[in-house]
């Protein structure tokens, strides 16, 4: 039974958390709900993904159902007991779009191709019902028109292929779109086109050859196929570049089985299985170093380009490849449990998540079309009894030239391509930004907490010094590392190799087994019963809670290392204070720099921590922090977090999660921060997998970018839908320019996101 922990889309159910389990079921036994991703295939606007959304949502078991036009993609949470996958994609198909499970390259191009292909034919056709139309013009008039092309029968021919053939699409898009009552642009593109092959199909046959817009239906479905195709090229390079990263991931690995070895299957690794990495290979699968050092290239998780040593016990991840000597290595997940896996999981999550602003996009292309259908009917009314003084032709072209002009694929796209490209950009500088929403309130953010321990530090402490008035400072490292058996703090991993560096091997202290050992990190300290006596380890915040007292002679010690920037952890056997251990943690080499960043952007950057103010103090002035706030218990960062949100709008917290997590969850956008693509899989809408702070900047700059381009679309879909709907109105836009204009829209959107992708590869650099 595999478990993975997936974060799900904001914008589905504000009112549950934001973490849901999830459990592939192998067999019986409690169910837990399942998120399926779907590439879907056969969707025209955002009216469409809109339509999938509701129906999906209403079959019973479905908690979550997200779906976006841009990325032709669906992320569905299910409880695998009421619904299955089958009724899923069952469901799908009735509302007439095809969809796989995953990410299948193979679908995308096909879907791209058939598309081309459509496209390929329209062209083909419509260019000789253009021909004729050169002659309308003094300025083309010297092009040789051949005289069989003036012909309405040749014309009847060449329209009737284009709106039968490469169009189908569009009528059987329609036709399920008023089966479920509702409408989408293939509603307006066969009204409109269909309107206008059929009024042409008329006048041949009553009114003579004058009087026949053949090319209208043409040109406005060969330039609606066009737009099609830019956008899904677009989509599906965004998708790639987002999804792309579990085509990496070896399909076979070499075990090793006694003294042979054998290739099987990389998702069949279990944990414990020792595999062989050949030089310029990538790992299989998630472990441990078992051999002496090997060095590997991770950039593919974190963005960095530089290789990364590592020695005997290192992790290792799958994805990333070995540079040089074979190398064997230790399972310790693999297939779905990879972190590489859970990393992709989460950028198909976020691609199919929505912003605030996208959701109202949405529902405005929802109910676009009927307003448009209405608005192309009161046209032709009006025009025909009193515009035009009862000329019926007049009206219908107004009117048709209405029904082209309107179309929702520029509003619907204006959002989601945007933020996909600010998400592909980040994500190639190991930043994993898991919700849409997170770069929505990222461009409004106004100030950032960091944590301290781990987060502008390495979080790899040392014990830099060790003071105990009565007994050795082995004896004392051996009674903090009994306390600190069992705690993951990194703080405890420092005391407990001290304690075996000081002993030479790594027992818990007096050749007993501690009978207890935890370490709560709301009170932050750990305890253990030793041999029938209580020892505890805890910083200031325990002595003051515990009332014990401390000698003079190991105050002096702790006041002299937390001047230095140190954090002291004191050491109690029975309530009496038998020592202090100094513990030392260096600043990350670019934490300054990152702050300065912040700062000229106009952010106010505060450090928040549960340690002394001194330590506090000497780590601010370093990183040049002005504003600290030292002794802060989990519960008193939350409430601080609340009042600069109270005070100043949008806040941002920046921490590593060992006791941050209330925090990283109340503040507007929380990072996670940490080594390793491990990072990715905390607290937080945003994960810094390679754990450089420079990335929050980065990461701000790109959502800055991206709203203000998102601002930018919108206002493109809405400036066009304002001049072009009342010219077509008022009858100063023929129908085949309105449909050309229409296609136009889309095709503005999708170039000012292409723009925004080569604007986001600058920064950082």
């Amino acid at each position: 039974m595999t478990k993975q922990m997936l974060e799900a889309p904001a914008d589905l159910h504000p009112d549950q958390g934001s973490d849901i389990e999830v459990e592939s079921m192998q067999g019986g036994g409690l169910y837990e709900p399942t998120a399926l991703h779907l590439r879907i295939g056969g969707m025209h606007c955002s009216a469409c993904a809109v339509r999938i959304e509701k129906a999906v949502g209403r079959l019973p078991g479905v908690l979550q159902s997200a779906v976006s036009y841009a990325s032709r993609s669906a992320w569905i949470v299910y409880w695998p007991d009421q619904v299955t996958e089958t009724a899923i994609h069952a469901t799908i198909r009735k509302l007439g779009f095809h969809c796989v499970s995953g990410t299948n390259s193979a679908f995308d191009e096909r879907e791209r191709r058939m598309l081309l292909t459509r496209v390929l034919l329209s062209v083909l056709f419509t260019v000789p019902l253009l021909l004729p139309m050169a002659h309308h013009y003094e300025a083309l008039s010297f092009i040789p028109i051949p005289t069989w092309l003036m012909n309405g029968w040749v014309q009847l021919a060449l329209a009737t292929v284009i709106q039968f053939v490469p169009a189908a699409p569009f009528y059987y898009g329609a036709y399920y779109a008023i089966k479920q009552k509702s409408a989408n642009m293939d509603v307006l593109v066969v009204t409109g086109t269909t309107a206008a092959y059929l009024y042409s199909h008329y006048m041949m046959f009553h009114g003579g050859a004058n009087g026949l817009y053949f090319e209208t239906s043409a040109v406005v479905i060969t330039a609606v196929l066009i737009g099609k195709w830019i956008e899904a090229t677009a989509a599906g390079r965004t998708a790639a570049e987002l999804s792309g990263y579990t085509a990496l991931q070896p399909r076979t690995a070499i075990i090793v089985r006694g003294e042979t070895t054998a290739e099987i299957a990389a998702d069949a690794l279990t944990p414990g299985d020792r595999v062989v990495v050949a030089p310029g290979e990538r790992f299989p699968a998630d472990g441990t170093l078992w051999s002496d050092d090997a060095e590997t290239d991770e950039s593919l998780l974190t963005g960095e380009s530089r290789s990364v040593l590592k020695k005997q016990g290192d992790k290792v991840y799958a994805g990333s490849m070995n540079l040089r000597n074979s190398v064997i290595v230790i399972v310790e997940s693999s297939g779905s449990s990879t972190a590489l896996f859970r990393l992709n999981a989460m950028m198909r999550e976020a691609l199919a998540s929505k912003t605030s602003i996208q959701r109202k996009a949405d529902a405005l292309a929802g109910i676009f079309v009927p307003i448009m259908l209405m608005l192309a009917a009161i046209t032709f009314v009006i025009n025909y009894f009193w515009w035009t003084g009862y000329q019926s032709e007049a009206s219908f072209l107004r009117a048709l030239a209405v029904l082209l002009a309107a179309c929702p694929c520029a509003l619907g796209l204006a959002t989601p391509l945007s933020l996909a490209a600010a998400a592909a950009a980040t994500a190639k500088r190991g930043v994993v930004i898991k919700q849409a929403d997170a770069l929505e309130l990222l461009a409004r953010l106004k100030t950032v907490v960091f944590d301290k321990t781990g987060t502008l530090t390495e979080g790899r402490a040392e014990v830099s010094a060790v003071y105990s008035p009565v007994v050795h400072s082995a004896a004392l490292l051996r009674l903090a590392a009994a306390a600190e058996a069992n705690a993951s703090h990194p703080f405890a991993s420092a005391v407990r190799s001290a304690a075996a560096k000081s002993s030479g091997d790594r027992g818990s202290g007096y050749g007993t087994r501690p009978s207890r050992a935890h370490r709560l990190d709301l009170t932050s300290y750990a305890s253990a019963n030793l041999n029938g006596r209580n020892i505890v380890v805890g910083g200031y915040d325990l002595v003051k809670e515990r009332g014990w007292s401390i000698s003079e002679e190991i105050r002096g010690f702790a006041e002299e290392r937390e001047r230095k920037g140190d954090t002291i952890w004191y050491v109690f056997d029975e309530a009496h204070c038998a020592g202090a251990i100094a513990l030392t943690d260096t600043i990350r080499p670019e934490a300054a720099a990152a702050v300065a960043s912040l700062r000229r952007l106009g952010i106010r950057v505060l450090l928040a921590s549960g340690d002394r103010a001194a330590a506090v103090n000497a780590v601010s002035a370093k990183v040049r922090i002005h504003e600290a706030h030292a002794s802060l218990k989990p519960e008193q960062k939350l409430a601080l977090i609340r009042s600069l949100q109270q005070a100043r709008g949008a806040v941002a917290m920046v921490g590593d999660g060992w006791n941050d997590a209330p925090a990283l969850a109340a503040a507007d956008v929380g990072f996670a921060i940490g080594g390793g693509a491990d990072a990715a899989m905390g607290a937080g809408q945003v994960a810094l997998v390679h754990g450089r702070l420079t990335g929050v900047a980065d990461t701000l700059m790109a959502s800055r970018h991206a709203m203000r381009n998102v601002r930018q679309n919108l206002a493109l879909a809405f400036i066009y839908n304002a001049a072009v709907i009342p010219s077509a109105v008022i009858g100063k836009l023929e129908p085949w320019m309105a449909g050309t204009a229409m296609a136009l829209s889309s095709l503005s959107v999708v170039s000012n996101a292409i723009r925004l992708r080569w604007k986001l590869r600058m920064i950082g650099q």
